[in-house]
């Protein structure tokens, strides 16, 4: 679930993104200050857009925002007020982190992808498709998991990639806007001593 706000562009609407929606056909119906964005093929929930919503929170900053468990509480208030049944839960964080490669396979149906075991946490791994030039076992990086957005807007959600399971994506510093970023492919590197889960902060981790 990704809570994104932009009062300058979009005006005073929150919005929540519940999976990527850029192949589905989608409807809408509004109640109040709430709108749920619907599949039209299956009624499923998509997103929400909440509007004038600094009526009922306060919110900082532009882009994607996480809110407090409260914040939450007082949404949810707003959906069940008009008559909505589900619920929104908080974006779990933080959303990149340092991970390290520790299984690398070729894609078996790709010639420049390659099917990647990343450990994200002391007690997680997860896999990766990814097609950077510089991705090696052992290598650390910055992981953007499902729930993420990048500078760009592009929102990061699991799914499949030419049909195998894929849990985020090790990112180039280009896509994370860093400062001094090198315009072409490829993965951070970060330092050996980078610990493992622990969240990216650009001062710590980014040394261009």
């Amino acid at each position: 679930m990704i809570f994104s706000y932009n009062k300058e562009h979009v005006g005073d609407v929150l919005m929540v993104i519940l999976q990527d929606t850029k192949a589905i056909k989608r409807s809408a119906e509004r109640r109040g200050r709430v709108a749920r964005i619907f599949s039209e093929k299956t009624g499923e929930t998509l997103a929400w857009n909440i509007f004038d919503v600094s009526h009922l929170i306060t919110i900082d900053g532009e882009g994607q925002i996480f809110l407090t468990d409260q914040d939450v509480a007082v949404l949810n208030a707003e959906l069940a007020k008009e008559g909505f049944t589900e619920k929104l839960e908080a974006t779990p964080t933080p959303v990149f982190v340092v991970g390290q490669i520790t299984e690398m396979k070729a894609h078996p149906n790709s010639d420049h992808l390659n099917i990647c075991q990343v450990q994200i946490a002391a007690d997680r791994t997860v896999q990766i498709v990814a097609g950077a030039p510089n991705a090696a076992v052992g290598l650390k990086t910055i992981v953007a998991l499902p729930g993420a957005m990048l500078p760009s807007g592009s929102l990061i959600f699991s799914g499949k990639l030419r049909g195998e399971d894929s849990y985020g994506m090790m990112c180039a510093p280009r896509e994370l806007a860093l400062p001094n970023a090198p315009q072409k492919r490829g993965i951070i590197e970060l330092d050996d001593d980078a610990a493992v889960g622990e969240a990216f902060d650009v001062k710590k981790h980014w040394k261009n």
